[in-house]
């Protein structure tokens, strides 16, 4: 169980990347929300630099992203309803912010599926290089991302059986520092 030494929205504290999920389809009713609150994220200069590729299980474009993911998340991938594609069109100049921006949408979309009951799970275990060659010139590839209906812990190989539960956070004292003087920390 997850303790918070300040008091937080449970929606946070709770939000977690569990992998097994059942394989279900999802409806675009399903999952177009989760799109939607990606959509009202922050961005500097309300520039909106995030895109999203996806695909749906069972559909001929399945394959394009699913061949993206590294061995190990193929394996519980493959029960996913949705995997997704991050990517952002870059900034220039002093508003280069478009990680961080897209960042932003991606924690929205993940606390919107998290409190629909949804399985969200963002991912760095894939070929970039290869992720490259599907987006648009001028864009950035970030992450993925599956998506599906809770499955239980069986669902999965026994290897990550013992991995499905949520991690805990560095204290606060670990990432964040006050600056006191005029020069800096």
């Amino acid at each position: 169980m997850r303790v918070s030494d300040y008091p937080i929205q449970p929606m946070i504290l709770h939000r977690w990347s569990p992998r097994a999920m059942t394989g279900e389809e999802l409806t675009d009713e399903e999952l177009f929300p989760l799109f939607e609150a990606a959509r009202w994220a922050p961005s500097s200069s309300n520039s909106q630099p995030w895109r999203i590729f996806y695909v749906k299980r069972n559909t001929p474009g399945w394959e394009v992203l699913f061949k993206l993911l590294v061995d190990f998340n193929k394996k519980w991938c493959v029960n996913a309803a949705v995997l997704g594609l991050f990517f952002a069109k870059q900034g220039d100049g002093p508003n280069s912010t478009h990680s961080y921006d897209t960042g932003a949408a991606w924690e929205n979309l993940a606390l919107e599926g998290t409190s629909r009951g949804l399985v969200v799970h963002g991912m760095a275990g894939f070929d970039y290089d290869q992720a490259k060659t599907i987006v648009p010139q001028g864009h950035v590839v970030l992450a993925m991302f599956a998506v599906g209906k809770k499955g239980p812990t069986s669902s999965l190989p026994p290897e990550l059986q013992k991995r499905e539960v949520p991690s805990s956070r560095k204290k606060i004292g670990e990432f964040i520092q006050e600056i006191k003087k005029s020069s800096g920390p």
